[in-house]
């Protein structure tokens, strides 16, 4: 983990999404071999999920450490690390935040979201605040980051990276051209060339892929319309396949709670042509034609390959969709487009705020190598972890509510038994607090929200 001016960078994670986000930046920086230091919760990934997370990164199985939490503080002194990426849902970032403050060295703290980030939410930046650095993707989450820190009186620094998934890039094994299918019509379906005769023979970029989400659209009925959709594209091409990527297999945890999967809505025999993959994104688009989601950043892993996508807007573009980053984009599209092969290219004057910013311009990475310079001389204030308002017992239950059964701790358990009943009424008495009109969750007008996310997801499973 030693590398650049002879720093060391640890990240600290425990989900797949979070993992593989915290591979991919940190082996996006020349001369720094980072450590992967995941702490065990209940969303920790499996040794599977840790492999497809660090597919196409620098980092393989020997630059993880996998640690409980009891045993971090520990690992972090004898290590010594420079610089600590903090990758984890919010309360996890917090908890760790609270492990560096006990550090005699305390290393420059960064942290972020793992991919897209639009509307900025309260709740993200709130539990970052202690950290040194924010990272985001893109002009528009810097602003909206910044305008957001200034509504609620936080003042975290915000930099700019290039997203790692969003890297213009080949399909590692496609080096034949692309067309679009003349039967598709007008922004058809993009599907390969046929490659020479004297190239080795290579699946043909003709797959649909539906990369899945656990949080939107959130209700049944609506996720069971695209499980139907999917079955209707691909019995009406037999010929192209319809790759359903899950996150987790069954008994997997991932990082948002999934209370609908879309194995249990799709019909028990699936046309041939239909298939689950768990291999990574970057695996699964190499024979993609066309991308479909909600909101995923995988629609910006696909642009950055040249896959055409569409962002489905059936139920409407809206925050609490997580999908109004895609307005002026050119990629919003209906059902009856996904079951024709209608996908599309991103708008050019689309790509520079949102997340194809010219490489130039992501200056993170010279910004923690300032914190690290001024943390060595002294001069870097320590942003510490707030004191919890509920004293120890408050802090407890923060503790058991991340670490689930990984807690073991009499005084966690205690304020767990304490502590549930008392949150469920405290988000009972908010709900009905809750703006009549949405409040900015509704707001079209801004790309951030004040109040709590309207998502049920807590971190107990």
């Amino acid at each position: 983990m030693t590398g650049a001016t002879g720093m060391r960078v640890v990240a600290i994670a425990d989900a797949d999404s979070f993992v593989k986000w915290a591979a991919s930046l940190l082996g996006s920086v020349p001369g720094v071999r980072p450590h992967l230091l995941l702490v065990r919760t209940p969303l920790t990934a499996s040794v599977e999920q840790q492999r497809t997370a660090l597919d196409g990164t620098t980092l393989g199985p020997d630059d993880v450490t996998r640690i409980a939490f009891a045993e971090a503080a520990g690992w972090l002194a004898g290590q010594r690390p420079d610089v600590v990426l903090l990758a984890g849902r919010g309360p996890f970032v917090r908890l760790m935040g609270r492990v560096i403050d006990t550090l005699e060295h305390r290393p420059v703290t960064v942290s972020g979201l793992p991919g897209m980030a639009i509307p900025a939410q309260r709740g993200a930046l709130d539990y970052r605040r202690h950290a040194d650095l924010m990272v985001v993707h893109s002009h528009r989450e810097v602003r909206a980051f910044e305008e957001l820190g200034r509504r609620i009186g936080v003042r975290t620094p915000v930099a700019l990276a290039t997203l790692p998934f969003a890297r213009r890039r080949q399909r590692m094994r496609r080096p034949e051209r692309m067309r679009v299918d003349a039967a598709g019509g007008r922004g058809g379906i993009a599907v390969a060339e046929r490659p020479a005769e004297s190239a080795p023979a290579r699946k043909p970029a003709t797959d649909i892929v539906f990369a899945a989400q656990a949080l939107v659209p959130v209700a049944k009925d609506e996720r069971a319309e695209i499980a139907a959709t999917l079955v209707r594209a691909a019995e009406a091409d037999p010929s192209r396949r319809v790759v359903v990527k899950l996150r987790s297999r069954p008994g997997e945890s991932e990082t948002h709670l999934e209370r609908e999967p879309y194995a249990g809505l799709l019909p028990s025999r699936l046309p041939q042509n239909m298939v689950f993959s768990y291999d990574s994104m970057s695996a699964v688009l190499e024979t993609a034609a066309g991308l479909v989601t909600v909101s995923s950043t995988a629609a910006i892993e696909a642009t950055a390959l040249g896959v055409p996508v569409i962002a489905l807007d059936s139920f409407g573009v809206s925050k609490s969709l997580l999908n109004t980053v895609f307005v002026g984009s050119g990629l919003l599209g209906g059902r009856s487009e996904v079951v024709a092969g209608r996908f599309r290219h991103p708008h050019p004057d689309w790509l520079r705020d949102n997340y194809f910013h010219a490489e130039a311009e992501s200056t993170w990475w010279e910004r923690v190598e300032q914190l690290v310079a001024l943390r060595r001389s002294g001069a870097l204030p320590d942003r510490r972890v707030p004191a919890p308002r509920g004293g120890a017992l408050h802090e407890a239950w923060h503790r058991a509510s991340v670490l689930g059964a990984e807690d073991r701790t009499l005084r966690g358990s205690v304020a767990l038994a304490v502590g549930v009943p008392v949150t469920r009424a405290m988000a009972a008495v908010r709900s009905r607090r809750a703006p009549a009109d949405g409040g900015t969750w509704a707001d079209a007008s801004t790309d951030y929200t004040l109040e709590p996310n309207p998502f049920d997801d807590s971190i107990r499973r």
